[in-house]
Parts: C-alpha cells; sequence; structure tokens
C-alpha cells in the first residue's frame, strides 16, 4: 500500500471549512470596527469573543434546525443529547485540569 496523500483525505474538513471561511468574514469587519472604536483592548477583545460565540450558537441552531427538518424529530433529539452530554463531558476534563483534583 502507498501512503500518497489525495484530497479525498481533506474530504471530512470540508464542512468545518466551508462554514469558517463565511463566517469569517463578518467577524474580521467587527474586530476591524472594534480597533477603529473608543473601547481599551480588553473590551475588544471580550465584545470579539462574545460575538464569536452568539454567531457560532447562531450558525448550530440553523444547523440543527436544518438537520431537524431534514432528518426528522427523534434525530434531532439525539444531536441535542449528544451535544449537551459533548459539552457536558468537555467542561469536567477541563475542570478536572485546571484543578487537578476532580
Amino acid at each position: 500500500m502507498s501512503e500518497t496523500f489525495t484530497l479525498a483525505d481533506l474530504s471530512p474538513l470540508l464542512p468545518g471549512v466551508a462554514l469558517y471561511l463565511p463566517l469569517s468574514v463578518p467577524l474580521g469587519r467587527l474586530e476591524q470596527a472594534l480597533a477603529k472604536g473608543p473601547l481599551e483592548e480588553g473590551l475588544q477583545q471580550l465584545v470579539l469573543v462574545g460575538g464569536s460565540l452568539l454567531l457560532a450558537l447562531a450558525v448550530g441552531l440553523v444547523v440543527e434546525l436544518l438537520l431537524s427538518w431534514t432528518l426528522g424529530p427523534g434525530w434531532a433529539g439525539s444531536l441535542g443529547l449528544i451535544a449537551v452530554l459533548g459539552a457536558l463531558s468537555l467542561s469536567l476534563v477541563t475542570g478536572r485540569n485546571d484543578n487537578g483534583k476532580r
């Protein structure tokens, strides 16, 4: 077997790249507008992070609604449960790494 790299190896990354590229444009504009504004740097970063999170939440909600519409209500509930449990496990792991005790 040859270990040749092909474009097919990148196919799992395409949905993420397809979402990242259009979403990075409004965030870039927000960052430029904040740089020209009167806010200090710490508040600019806070607004930028909040805007990024809100944009990610909105896109996630739209994707969730589209998947629930195309795949049926039972599948959407499963996706929501997986998202909640995944977030819970990540928060537990992060807490364990921060404290070292849990």
